[in-house]
């Protein structure tokens, strides 16, 4: 349970909050609210700066003021307020899978996604699930974004806007947040500052900003081994003193420490040239999954009748740190006719984590379960170093028409190793097996993969005036990229135990792949203002993603008979897929700019979709190609102020996307119980719903007291395509926030509650029930469990500006 201190606090201030609000008749309200108008937020997603309400496409912006009012501090909480939009919060661990509009064809698990949505810090594309903090604003654009954003925004695109430095403005901004989650047994929190000093007035200036979040974590790692390879995983579960001797429970163990922090440099010469020179850095320290294995577990498994809902049955501790860091430069020049742009962008990427391995080599059928002490890890290490170039051309002049011309290069190198370990594995082969020696390492597997992918394209936009009422654009994308990989795989273990190999042997022998493609982008868009408040538009788009290689060494012929793992000719490289778009859509503002009503109906179609898997021989991941498939709906958003207190925001979407063609090869490769033409796409609901209610008045004559309540709701989601392959249905959830805030001048304190029915709710699925019911040794199987949302919360945050 909670902290009472902390509770009683968050409780009380809530209520006294409550009854603060004055008794104004609403008639009264509704005519002091005729002043009133929607804020109008700006965006610059179609490269040009301008209103969501006048933007031909569908976009959502959620600004600092709404992320504040309702909680938002990363990727998975903005989901919930974008229709279309579904990111499954899977703790920090893994990063949250971002899926668009349905099209997703992996499993619900920490692969769904596949990079179908590109996520954008300013104009540099950079995959990171950011804290949310000195941001300006996150635009969505729902929906292929091939023509300006280019690869990996098959379904979308997110972009990060960082708040610029202010030349003629300084400031300090503190902030901190105390929070009590159900299920921990510590308090969380965040702080930071925001500073901003202009060195030469209006001219120089340097913005900086520090966040530390700490989580402590609400899952219990319950069942690690005491000792690897001495202790027992699967002791007698009926004897808690054999239990207590062999395993230890680790306490919130999905936990997560992040920090993260930029420095921005803004220098303005004069009207016409302007460069900011950014450096942003993310360290995030995670401690584990947010995978629960409460129902997940064999009857036939003891531990089935032991484990809680908010335990993990995990061997191994599964901690991950991952660090981002880019550094970017962006010029502007107006030239008069056309505003020159470039963007160049170095980022890199570093990953280092361990996780239990244990359930996949029991899964395999090589005889490791035999011994009684068995348990295996795996430690995984990436590197990624990107750099990004975009130079541009933007027309100015006041003609009917406008254009956008441009050139776009982009370069990944990548590299990744993975261990396996075995403890005492090796030492129970020598005694028991007739093996020749042993390993001190006891290194079982490993692999090293190296990947250069290069991206370069030219792409353009033109649009035309037609009348005082009608504009059309169209725009095309050429493009060409060229991926090379090489990678190697070695089971240092058996070669010493049975192949005559040295006790610290390895031998990689690195297998080269290349792929290249080359194609072209189209979009057609066409807006139409049928009022000055309403406006239509009509969009065809499309997107794509690169293919590539999977980076396996090719199985040989015959197969060893000992343990191996590597691809057939099927299984070794994967083809580009692309998305076409076909919307409808409308945007209105009515009642003098108090109420704003948007909607689309869109249809898209998926060609050569990518989907995840494993091989045949070791069951490795890789990618491969499914058929066809298509996602069609309507998305609709509301802004409205119904009186001199109350605004209120909703949304609503409903998206059908299933197979258009057979798959017959998406779950095996003997084409067996694939999947078929009219399967539902799993990942993401039907139906999605949120609705935001703010109440504000002043209270103590000159301080402002905000009352904040969302709720967010969607249907149920499947995790396998079509329910095939052991796929489950998860029913549908609502969660719901409501908080309190008091604003001064300089300073402002809120006390918020999130998932106020601590509603507990399976998010998404990692594997299926196979494991405990067809594979080997369903009676300690573990692998298969549930990511489950975070229980209630409270907390207590503040604000503390000096204007200096």
């Amino acid at each position: 349970m909670f902290k009472p201190s902390l509770l009683t606090l968050a409780m009380s201030g809530a209520l006294s909050s409550a009854f603060l609000l004055p008794n104004t008749a609403f008639a009264q309200e509704q005519e002091a609210a005729k002043d009133k108008s929607l804020e109008v937020i700006e965006v610059t997603a179609t490269r040009r700066s301008g209103s969501v309400q006048n933007a031909p496409l569908n976009i959502t912006a959620l600004d600092a003021d709404i992320m504040k009012d309702q909680n938002i501090s990363e990727l998975a909480d903005v989901a919930r307020w974008v229709p279309g939009l579904t990111i499954t919060d899977q703790g920090g661990r893994s990063g949250s899978p971002i899926i668009v509009r349905g099209l997703n064809t992996n499993s619900s698990g920490p692969s769904s996604d596949g990079g179908t949505v590109a996520t954008y810090i300013n104009e540099i594309p950079v995959a990171i699930d950011m804290r949310l903090v000195d941001v300006e604003r996150v635009e969505v654009l729902i929906g292929p974004q091939g023509t300006l954003y280019g690869a990996g925004t098959l379904g979308g695109a997110i972009r990060y806007m960082l708040k610029e430095p202010e030349l003629d403005f300084t400031s300090l901004e503190v902030f901190g947040n105390v929070s009590q989650t159900q299920e921990s047994d510590s308090i969380g929190g965040e702080g930071g500052f925001i500073f901003n000093l202009p060195l030469i007035e209006d001219t120089l200036a340097v913005r900086a900003s520090l966040n530390i979040y700490e989580d402590p974590g609400f899952i219990d790692y319950g069942y690690v081994v005491r000792e690897p390879g001495v202790s027992l995983p699967d002791p007698d579960w009926t004897d808690s003193a054999a239990v207590n001797n062999n395993l230890k429970n680790v306490e919130d163990s999905n936990g997560e420490s992040t920090t993260t922090g930029r420095i921005s440099v803004r220098f303005k010469p004069s009207e016409t040239f302007e460069g900011t020179l950014n450096y942003f850095y993310q360290n995030q320290d995670s401690e584990g999954r947010s995978i629960v294995h409460y129902n997940t577990l064999s009857a036939d498994n003891g531990l089935s009748d032991l484990i809680g809902e908010y335990e993990s049955g995990y061997r191994y501790e599964e901690p991950r740190e991952k660090e981002n860091q880019l550094l970017s430069l962006e010029l502007k020049a107006d030239l008069g006719f056309a505003e020159l742009v470039s963007a160049t962008g170095i980022s890199n990427f570093d990953a280092d984590g361990q996780r239990d391995q244990t359930d996949l080599l029991i899964r395999l059928d090589y005889g490791y379960e035999e011994f009684p002490a068995f348990s295996s890890f795996t430690r995984e290490i990436e590197e990624q170093d990107t750099f990004t170039q975009e130079i541009r051309l933007v027309s100015q002049n006041d003609s009917d028409i406008n254009w956008i011309v441009g050139g776009f290069y982009n370069k990944i190198e990548s590299d990744a190793s993975s261990q396996e370990y075995t403890p005492g594995f090796g030492d129970f082969a020598v005694e028991n097996f007739g093996a020749d020696q042993s390993r001190p390492d006891q290194l079982e597997y490993y692999s090293i993969d190296r990947v250069e992918i290069t991206e370069s394209a030219l792409f353009g936009e033109i649009g035309y005036q037609v009348t005082d009422k009608l504009d059309i654009t169209v725009g095309a994308r050429f493009y060409k990229y060229d991926v090379e990989s090489e990678s190697a795989v070695d089971f240092p273990l058996f070669n010493t135990l049975f192949g005559g190999a040295g006790p610290d042997e390895v031998t990689l022998n690195f297998e080269q792949n290349e792929a290249s493609d080359n194609g072209s982008l189209f979009k057609f868009n066409a807006k139409y203002q049928f009022t000055n408040s309403v406006m239509g538009y009509a969009t065809i788009s499309e997107g794509f993603r690169i293919g590539g290689s999977n980076g396996l060494a090719p199985c040989p012929d015959p197969l060893p008979a000992n343990q191996a793992g590597c691809g057939n000719p099927s299984e070794m490289l994967y083809d580009a897929d692309t998305t076409t778009n076909y919307e409808l859509g409308f945007k209105s503002t009515w009642l003098r700019s108090r109420l704003h009503f948007n909607a689309a109906l869109f249809n898209i179609d998926w060609d050569d979709a990518q989907v995840a898997g494993a091989t045949e021989v070791g069951q490795l991941p890789y990618l491969s190609n499914a058929g066809s498939a298509n996602a069609k709906g309507i998305e609709i958003s509301s802004r409205a102020i119904l009186s001199d207190s109350f605004s209120v925001y909703s949304t609503y979407a409903y998206t059908k996307a299933e197979l258009t063609s057979d798959a017959p090869f998406l779950f095996n490769s003997d084409g067996t119980d694939g999947a078929e033409d009219g399967d539902r796409l799993p990942g993401s609901s039907e139906h999605q719903f949120s609705m935001g209610v703010n109440y504000q008045t002043d209270v103590f004559n000159d301080k402002t007291l905000d009352i904040n309540y969302g709720i967010t709701a969607q249907s149920d989601v499947i995790s396998r395509v079509g329910l095939r392959d052991n796929g489950e249905t998860l029913p549908g959830y609502s969660l719901s926030n409501i908080s309190a805030k008091l604003t001064a001048d300089e300073w402002s304190a809120t006390v918020y509650v999130d998932n106020v029915f601590n509603k507990y709710a399976v998010t998404s699925v990692r594997r299926s029930d196979a494991d405990i019911t067809s594979a080997n040794r369903t009676d300690i199987q573990r692998n298969y469990g549930y990511f489950i949302n975070r229980p209630l919360t409270v907390g207590i945050k503040f604000n503390y500006k000096f204007e200096i």
